[in-house]
């Protein structure tokens, strides 16, 4: 097991930040307060932009220059997802209901979107409209999915989200298994990889955290 460092500490520019996700250089943030997505510049620490969001934000990932986004709506919090331009805002008309209407973190490796469904303990890999391409059951419960530059990466949780580790999860096998890496702190929600560090919320102390293992 390795340990991991914090690279960078700051408090949320709103309450309560989830989901994460980097377009170019640019941090996205969902923030559940305020039911906002916040554009990010890393090196100073300065909001350049904030949309209210349809309902709130879930997860986030890039694809190209643009965000797709999974939100919940309504009082059953029945999840969604749209995309979402810089700079133009939500597209209403790509409004898109999740498998089962339930999801939550997103990641993307290129064009393909994976969507955990966390209470059912799996990874989907989705197709255009949402299609189901691939179920992947992570076989334990987990807070949080990203793709970094050796692969695709889970938050593990154990029954009571009372340990958290950072893990491997290869989407690529005819199997995957979860492999610990590190222990990560117990408030982590959500991944987001810059290129060089990883990134994650510190959801209840409204904090965005950067780290390497």
């Amino acid at each position: 097991m390795q340990t991991l460092t914090v690279r960078q500490k700051h408090s949320a520019p709103a309450g309560r930040p989830q989901p994460l996700a980097f377009s170019g250089t640019t941090l996205w943030a969902g923030c559940w307060d305020t039911d906002t997505l916040y554009a990010i510049d890393p090196a100073n620490w300065k909001v350049t932009a904030q949309v209210a969001a349809p309902g709130k934000p879930y997860g986030l990932a890039a694809i190209g220059n643009e965000l797709r986004v999974v939100i919940a709506i309504g009082e059953d919090e029945d999840r969604y997802l749209y995309r979402f331009v810089p700079g133009s805002g939500f597209d209403e008309a790509s409004k898109t209901a999740c498998p089962d209407l339930t999801g939550s973190h997103l990641a993307a490796a290129g064009d393909q979107l994976y969507l955990a469904q966390l209470g059912l303990r799996r990874i989907l890999a989705l197709g255009d409209g949402a299609t189901v391409l691939r179920t992947f059951d992570v076989g334990q419960r987990f807070c949080g999915i990203g793709v970094g530059s050796d692969g695709f990466h889970i938050i593990a949780a154990d029954d009571e989200f009372d340990h958290l580790q950072f893990a491997k999860f290869d989407v690529n096998a005819s199997a995957p298994q979860v492999v610990p890496v590190a222990d990560i702190d117990a408030e982590a929600r959500a991944l987001a990889f810059d290129g060089a560090n990883w990134w994650t919320s510190y959801r209840e102390v409204s904090e965005i955290v950067s780290f390497t293992p």
